[in-house]
């Protein structure tokens, strides 16, 4: 396993790129999904697209304090309710903002060895499949950010 250097938008047009479908659930897709995940808790994140560290495939990892979650191919089946929260990004570093986001999801794909998976999901979880899966199409956070709360957030942290 290796640590991958993350993407940071403005660097790389990569993340403004639609990621392909993988086809081929080999030793490669393997090393890059233990890449992905050694690289997000390195990074004390809690989610990473592919495209994160430059790679235009479809896998996400994820954990959101409950275990590793692998995905490839990930698609929104269902959505239900929305929330307004603070998101961050690992690849927009030092930045904060508040973004809609579904309450409730349903989402469909793969796991490493090409078996079909679903997984329903609300809270946290629900948010952070959003913005990983959204990084697949190539967006960023911060162009559905409602309002940027950055220095809000240090702000009130200085106020502590």
């Amino acid at each position: 396993m290796a640590i991958r250097k993350i993407v940071v938008l403005g660097e790389d047009e990569v993340l403004r790129k639609r990621a392909r479908r993988v086809d081929v659930f080999d030793k490669r897709l393997r090393t890059l999904l233990d890449d992905m995940a050694e690289t997000m808790y390195k990074a004390d994140g809690v989610g990473l697209a592919a495209p994160q560290v430059g790679i235009l495939k479809r896998v996400v990892t994820i954990d959101v304090g409950d275990g590793l979650i692998e995905l490839v191919n990930p698609e929104i089946l269902e959505t239900e309710g929305a929330v307004v929260g603070t998101e961050g990004c690992l690849s927009v570093p030092g930045r904060r903002g508040t973004v809609e986001r579904p309450e409730r999801v349903v989402v469909a794909a793969q796991n490493r060895n090409g078996k079909e998976i679903r997984l329903e999901a609300d809270g946290l979880l629900a948010v952070c499949l959003c913005h990983e899966i959204d990084h697949l199409d190539g967006v960023v956070y911060v162009d559905k950010m409602i309002e940027d709360v950055t220095d809000q957030t240090e702000d009130e942290e200085d106020e502590e």
